[in-house]
């Protein structure tokens, strides 16, 4: 080969490897790391949790805060069907669920679940995920968004109950609308402070199948209560679902919202725990946040909403992850 066609193809290989190495760089940025699939276990402080890895989608990966506390992820099932999207890391805060039980108090604070999740982000080696929360999940995600901003890429507040003080006068609320004796047999609960009492169970049973669940999914909801730990429940949220007296009573993130800067999601039951106006009025307090009401539902969306909930959030999900490609071209 002479010299001038050594040369010219010197330089086509050159812009070629140029070429291939601008597109591994930009592919870099869009490329997440690959979780390994299946259940496993993560020492915390106090413990393990339990988590799951499912999906092999190629968007950034979700992670599934469920409410509670000291209740677990067994509900949040259907959100695996996101997948295809993306990988989805269901787990159990310490405490609840297949997580390991615990009893100090001195763990029974949000900080202590902030810091156990951002543990888990750590140990599953990603940079940044999405956040979906769900009830009490959602006052883990906003505050692990406080916390840790720069590690989130978009919030999805399912059935919101960062307001306690609101989310009281909203179920207290419903509670007018169940027969003078049974709203009779919870004011007679509260006042005594027997919970036991077969009238107020049958007060309670009556709420939680207009405003709580509608269509359960038996199993999952079995697994749900004999898996609760109800010291946790008892210490932050308290014996009532009407009159919060735990640590959480007077907790009230609204003031925050305004500060958000990623995408968010709002969604809520028409027959919600909290009033869905509410949820509209709070929404809007965020910059360009999205709101969504599953008409039909009560609290538990990802049940009585099965479907469309998953299929606004997969929209949503794969709407951020677009933004983020478009931004890194």
């Amino acid at each position: 080969m002479n010299r001038k066609l050594y040369e010219r193809a010197f330089s086509i290989l050159f812009v070629i490897f140029l070429l291939c190495s601008c597109g591994g760089k930009r592919d870099s940025k869009l490329t997440n790391p690959v979780l390994t699939i299946g259940e496993a276990r993560l020492a915390v402080p106090g413990g393990n949790i339990w988590y799951k890895v499912t999906g092999t989608g190629k968007g950034m990966p979700v992670v599934l805060l469920h409410g509670g506390p000291g209740y677990s992820s067994f509900y949040l099932k259907p959100f695996e069907e996101l997948g295809n999207n993306r990988q989805v890391v269901r787990y159990d805060q310490l405490g609840g669920g297949k997580s390991d039980v615990i009893t100090d108090t001195t763990m029974f604070t949000i900080d202590h679940f902030v810091r156990e999740l951002d543990l888990l982000r750590t140990h599953l080696g990603l940079s940044k995920w999405h956040v979906l929360g769900h009830s009490w999940g959602t006052v883990l995600a906003i505050e692990y968004y406080r916390a840790y901003p720069d590690r989130v890429a978009s919030l999805t507040f399912g059935s919101l109950c960062f307001d306690i003080p609101t989310w009281e006068i909203s179920t207290r609320q419903l509670l007018t609308t169940l027969p003078d004796s049974l709203q009779d047999a919870v004011k007679k609960a509260e006042s005594t402070d027997n919970y036991t009492d077969p009238a107020y169970q049958e007060a309670m049973n009556q709420f939680y199948s207009l405003y709580v669940w509608r269509k359960p999914i038996q199993a999952e909801l079995d697994s749900m209560s004999a898996t609760f730990n109800e010291g946790i429940y008892l210490y932050m949220w308290g014996p009532s679902e009407f009159s919060i007296t735990g640590t959480l009573n007077k907790y009230n993130a609204t003031p925050f919202l305004p500060q958000i800067k990623v995408p968010t999601l709002f969604t809520v039951g028409e027959f919600d725990e909290i009033d869905s106006k509410i949820v509209k009025s709070l929404s809007e307090k965020v910059p360009n946040a999205r709101y969504v009401l599953f008409t039909g539902s009560s609290h538990m969306t990802p049940w009585d909403a099965r479907d469309e909930n998953v299929k606004v959030v997969r929209e949503f999900l794969n709407s951020v992850d677009s933004l983020k490609v478009k931004s890194n071209k």
